[in-house]
C-alpha cells in the first residue's frame, strides 16, 4: 500500500495536500540474452539485476509466461520481484507488460534500470518518470505500458572516443574496457543503495542524493 507523506507549507504554515510514495515491488533491468551480449554496456540493466539477486538470496530462473528471467524474494523493504526481459531489448515492453498485468501492478512501483550514452560512465541519474530518451528498450515499455509515469534508473556508460565507432552498435555492443571495469562492483552497489533510499526516504529525497555522485574512472 503506498505511503503518504504529509508535507508541510512553512511560508504559510498550512499542511499542503500529501505526496504518496509508492514502494518499489518490482525492478526490471534491460538487456539482450544470449552469451555474446554478457558484460557488454547495453547490458548494464541485467548486471544490475544479478547483483541484486545476489546480493539478495533471490534464484533468477526463466519463466515462460514472463517471457525472461525472473526471482521474487524479500529485503528490506518487503517483497521485491526481479526482471530481466529475454525479447531482445526492442521489445522489452512485452515481458514488462506481461508482469505487471499478471501481478496487478502500478506501473509507478516498477523501477526500470538500462544503459545511457549521454552520462558518462560512473554517473548516474534517477527520475520518477520521463520519455524513452531514444533508448529503444524504454520506448518499447513507454508503448506497452501506455504511460511514462515509472521511475527508472540510468546508468552512465559514455560515448566511444574511437571516431571509427558506430556509436549505436560498436559501443553499447562492446565489453568495458579493463579500466572501466574496475567501477562496475561500486558503480552496481549504488543500484542496491538507491533501491534502499526510494523505500526508505522517497523519490525525491534518493534523486537528491545519489544524482550528484559519480565514480570516477581511472585512466589506464
Amino acid at each position: 500500500m503506498p505511503e503518504i507523506n504529509p508535507q508541510i507549507d512553512l511560508k504559510i504554515g498550512q499542511k499542503i495536500e500529501p505526496k504518496i510514495e509508492t514502494k518499489i515491488s518490482l525492478i526490471v533491468g534491460l538487456g539482450n540474452p544470449g552469451s555474446q551480449y554478457d558484460r557488454t554496456r547495453h547490458n548494464i540493466g541485467f548486471m544490475a539485476v544479478d547483483h541484486l539477486a545476489d546480493r539478495w538470496g533471490i534464484e533468477l530462473a526463466s519463466e515462460k509466461k514472463f517471457q525472461g528471467i525472473y526471482g521474487e524474494g524479500r529485503y528490506v523493504g518487503g517483497k521485491i520481484r526481479l526482471l530481466k526481459p529475454t525479447t531482445f531489448m526492442n521489445l522489452s515492453g512485452q515481458s514488462a507488460r506481461s508482469i505487471v498485468d499478471w501481478y496487478k501492478l502500478e506501473p509507478q512501483s516498477m523501477l526500470v534500470i538500462y544503459d545511457d550514452m549521454d552520462l558518462p560512465l560512473g554517473k548516474i541519474r534517477l527520475r520518477p518518470n520521463g520519455s524513452s530518451g531514444g533508448h529503444n528498450g524504454m520506448k518499447s515499455l513507454i508503448a506497452h505500458l501506455g504511460t511514462q509515469e515509472f521511475p527508472r534508473l540510468r546508468l552512465g556508460i559514455g560515448r566511444s572516443n574511437n571516431p571509427k565507432d558506430n556509436p549505436s552498435i560498436n559501443h553499447v555492443l562492446g565489453t568495458f574496457a579493463a579500466e572501466e571495469a574496475k567501477i562496475l562492483p561500486e558503480l552496481l552497489k549504488l543500484t542496491e543503495d538507491i533501491t534502499r533510499s526510494i523505500d526508505a526516504s522517497g523519490m525525491e529525497k534518493t534523486m537528491s542524493i545519489f544524482n550528484s555522485r559519480s565514480i570516477p574512472v581511472e585512466s589506464a
